[in-house]
C-alpha cells in the first residue's frame, strides 16, 4: 500500500510544512521591511512599488496550488480513516463515501440524522423522568 510519493507530492507537502513555520513568517517580514526601508533611496518609485507586487503575486499564486495539494492530500486521508472506523464499527455503512454525495443530498442526511439525534434524546429525557429517585 505504500509507494514513492509523486515529486510534487513531496515538493508540496515540504513546501507546505516550511510555510507553517515561525522562521519562514520571519523571513517573509525581514523582506518587507527591507523593501518598505528603501523606499526612499528609490524614491518610492513605481520600479520599487512593482518589485513586491510582482513578488508577493507570484509567491501567492504559487502557493495556492501547493497548498490546495497537501490539503487535499490530507482531507483524503482523514476521509480514509473516517470510512475505516466506519466500517469496523457498528455505525452504518452508508455514511461510507458521503463526501461524494451533491449538496442537497448532505442536507437530507444531516437533517434526518439531526431528527435521529433529537428523537434519541427525547427518548433519554422520558427514560430519565420515568425512572424512580433513589
Amino acid at each position: 500500500m505504500s509507494q514513492k510519493p509523486s515529486f510534487f507530492s513531496s515538493f508540496a507537502n515540504t513546501i507546505a510544512n516550511w510555510s507553517g513555520k515561525p522562521a519562514t513568517f520571519a523571513i517573509a517580514l525581514t523582506v518587507v521591511v527591507v523593501w518598505a526601508v528603501s523606499g526612499p533611496f528609490f524614491d518610492y518609485s513605481e520600479t520599487w512599488q512593482l518589485v513586491i507586487n510582482t513578488g508577493t503575486t507570484i509567491v501567492t499564486f504559487l502557493m495556492v496550488f501547493v497548498l490546495q495539494n497537501s490539503q487535499n492530500r490530507d482531507g483524503k486521508a482523514l476521509q480514509a480513516k473516517l470510512d475505516e472506523l466506519i466500517l469496523t464499527s457498528q455505525a452504518s455503512n452508508k455514511f461510507v463515501g458521503v463526501e461524494k454525495l451533491e449538496e442537497k443530498e448532505l442536507h437530507e442526511m444531516s437533517r434526518s440524522l439531526e431528527e435521529q439525534a433529537g428523537a434519541m434524546e427525547r427518548r433519554a429525557k422520558k427514560k430519565a423522568a420515568a425512572k424512580p429517585a433513589s
